[in-house]
């Protein structure tokens, strides 16, 4: 078990997997903007920043060492989160509201991400009792290969998703109902 030899390890390990959780995230939303070409709204873009905010403390506690301030920058990540997607919530629970966008597993991607949010909120609070057994003994150790790739991974996530949203919106505000790249030539005939 990953846990038994060195326990500091499994700090780096579930941070790790929590990473992995936020890039696969970040990732499904980049996908399927493409996929079903359905831009990103401003709040939904909010989501997105919050969950890179968010992935950017366990991060932290991979590369550095477990933190309560790593842990409190996901935290206060997911509860701007909560109250970007939360907002979507409720401005599309009205009976016959279609929602924005593709539903994915029967719910729109602002429900998940607002469910999301809270289990990382979740997973802080339990790591935060965890890691203070675990130590900063794992400060000693270089991060493991696999661990390298996951954190790239959530870099190049990142990096699609702020280079996707200049397209979209440029420099300044982006529209409330995005139907086209502000940066991108258009397709359709004018």
């Amino acid at each position: 078990m990953i846990f038994s030899r060195n326990p500091a390890r499994g700090s780096r390990v579930l941070n790790g997997l929590a990473l992995l959780g936020v890039t696969g995230a970040l990732g499904m939303a980049f996908a399927w903007q493409f996929i079903y070409d359905e831009l990103p709204c401003p709040l939904c873009l909010l989501q997105r920043v919050a969950l890179i905010l968010a992935g950017v403390g366990f991060l932290l506690n991979m590369r550095v060492g477990p933190s309560p301030m790593h842990y409190a920058m996901s935290v206060a990540a997911s509860l701007g989160g909560m109250l970007a997607s939360g907002r979507q919530v409720l401005l599309h629970i009205a009976p016959g509201d279609p929602g924005y966008g593709t539903p994915f597993l029967g719910l729109h991607f602002y429900t998940w991400a607002f469910i999301a949010f809270c289990a990382i909120i979740v997973f802080c609070v339990l790591m935060q009792s965890a890691d203070r057994k675990w130590g900063d003994s794992m400060l000693k150790k270089p991060v493991s290969a696999v661990g390298i790739v996951v954190m790239a991974l959530f870099f190049v996530m990142a990096l699609a998703n702020v280079g996707s949203t200049t397209l979209e919106c440029g420099f300044g505000p982006c529209p409330d109902n995005p139907d086209s790249y502000l940066w991108l030539p258009s397709s359709a005939p004018r």
